[in-house]
């Protein structure tokens, strides 16, 4: 088979595309054969060697699929060769064919395509988890979404809108900031206008949001901070813009809020069941009409490099998928 490998780490243009061998799934995997892979920034960290996970070389980067099971592996029950599946396989999509652990497999609805389901969990799961579990986002409270056009703040806008919130959306363009407002926010701010943080405050009344959707980090973060309401949560959600932002611990103090870390991944091992059914109303919504994924860009696998760029130049707006057929 093909795949886009990483043989040592470094650059996204030192990636390679050639025939790899895959072993037979393993006690709990799947064989997956993919149709779409999602493309997201840890994408790039793996590949640099700067993620929190390190995998032996040579590995194909690529952390979410979509496709149909080949082969299952000793003791998988509950797929069979045939079914559609999405796979968050963590590493290891960018590849004609993955091998994925049975407990990060969902079932691929037939009314959802492989496109779209590449494109999917990770994000809107990520931010299911964020504003359900550990944001306890209610009704008619303010969110504030940061890089509201990237994958993640995209599904934050629809999902915070879907639960009732008033949604604020920041973003670097005009252009950007359109679809934004298209996918639901009722304000946007365009960081390029200057700081946010008084902006966020007329928005909202003096006191600020109550909620903090934060994949950027560094100034972002700290400015967020001064625009938090009493009692508000701020999510870290992950740092876009490269520097890992240390909290005054008087401001956390002053706002009485909390700052509440969003580990995903991690969550979905230790609380696969809860993950399912966050899933289900996903699921449910998207076939409501009420989230709208948007994918702006698809690449073929010998365009991987391509793809990894065009989200470091910021250019993606919502999603992009590496379409293998």
């Amino acid at each position: 088979m093909k795949a886009m490998l990483c043989k040592e780490s470094g650059p996204i243009e030192s990636l390679v595309l050639e025939d790899h061998i895959l072993p037979p799934p393993g006690e709990g995997e799947v064989r997956i054969r993919v149709r779409s892979a999602g493309v997201n920034f840890p994408d790039i960290l793996i590949t640099q060697g700067i993620y929190q996970f390190k995998p032996e070389h040579p590995f194909s980067p690529g952390s979410e699929c979509a496709g149909d099971v080949l082969e299952v592996g000793p003791g998988v029950t509950d797929f069979k060769p045939g079914d559609r599946v999405i796979a968050l396989t963590g590493h290891g999509a960018f590849a004609e064919e993955v091998n994925a652990r049975t407990v990060k497999c969902l079932h691929l609805p037939e009314d959802i395509s492989y496109e779209l389901g590449s494109a999917f969990v990770l994000t809107y799961g990520t931010s299911a988890y964020a504003l359900m579990q550990m944001g306890k986002l209610l009704q008619d409270e303010w969110l504030l979404v940061h890089g509201a056009a990237g994958g993640v703040g995209l599904s934050a806008v629809e999902i915070g809108k879907a639960m009732g919130a008033k949604v604020i959306g920041t973003g670097s363009s005009d252009e950007k900031l359109k679809m934004v407002t298209e996918h639901g926010a009722d304000h946007v701010i365009n960081y390029s206008d200057g700081p946010f943080k008084d902006k966020v405050k007329e928005i909202c009344g003096s006191a600020g949001a109550d909620v903090i959707y934060d994949p950027v980090g560094g100034d972002v973060f700290d400015e967020s901070l001064r625009c938090i309401n009493w009692d508000g949560r701020l999510l870290v959600i992950g740092f876009a813009s490269g520097r890992i932002p240390q909290a005054p611990a008087n401001l956390a103090l002053l706002k009485n809020c909390l700052i509440v870390g969003v580990f995903w991944g991690a969550w979905t091992e230790r609380n696969p069941d809860l993950h399912r059914k966050n899933m289900d109303v996903m699921f449910q919504w998207l076939r409501e009409g009420k989230l709208r994924p948007n994918i702006s860009h698809r690449f073929p696998l010998a365009e991987v490099p391509a793809a990894l760029n065009v989200l470091v130049e910021r250019k993606v707006v919502g999603k992009a998928v590496i379409v293998i057929d």
